[in-house]
């Protein structure tokens, strides 16, 4: 059961997302969009943005 599963999700996942049509995605692109995809899909979206958001002000502000 739990290969039928994610067999599912890594289709859902992958496939009907780099399978749009016209669209046309280099392997950077697509592992670049591929795991903000994972993290959408597992409910860990809002907690990486805000990781995401203190990296870039730490970046910005405090590197100087």
């Amino acid at each position: 059961m739990a290969t039928g599963v994610i067999e599912g999700a890594c289709r859902h996942l992958i496939k009907d997302r780099m399978d749009i049509t016209g669209a046309r995605w280099t392997m950077r692109g697509a592992e670049a969009v591929l795991p903000l995809g994972c993290l959408y899909i597992s409910g860990d979206w809002d907690e990486y943005w805000q990781f995401h958001l203190q990296q870039e002000h730490k970046r910005n502000h405090q590197a100087l």
